[in-house]
């Protein structure tokens, strides 16, 4: 009998990761993005943000923590990181003949105990198409 999976539960970091997104959203319209998609899913995963600006199409991955450790935020879209996002992208772009221009961004937030915002950085062009 086939059974429905059962969802995980929610984790203290996925709620973390949410309200990061739901800030960078924030900051990238005040900054004149728009928005055109948030957790975009293909068979290859997930991108967090996509957007546009300026006849540009960014694939944003959103990166939060609670506290500025020993590594930044941007610090945690590695190589491995960046080639999954690479094929998300992809994914996205092939049913377009034309494609517009695009680039990888990468959202570094950071957050007090109190919840207030200690660092929100855009890093425009973190990583290109190639390594």
């Amino acid at each position: 009998m086939w059974r429905r999976p059962r969802q995980r539960d929610e984790t203290p970091e996925d709620s973390l990761g949410k309200l990061g997104e739901d800030i960078a959203v924030r900051f990238l319209a005040n900054e004149g993005f728009r928005i055109i998609d948030r957790n975009y899913r293909s068979p290859s995963g997930e991108i967090d943000i996509i957007a546009e600006r300026d006849d540009v199409l960014h694939f944003i991955e959103v990166k939060t923590r609670s506290t500025l450790g020993q590594f930044s935020p941007e610090d945690a879209v590695n190589l491995e990181k960046r080639r999954h996002i690479r094929r998300v992208a992809r994914d996205y772009l092939r049913p377009f003949r034309q494609p517009s221009p695009s680039t990888f961004d990468v959202v570094s937030v950071v957050l007090r105990p109190d919840g207030r915002i200690e660092i929100l950085e855009l890093h425009r062009d973190a990583f290109g198409w190639e390594e």
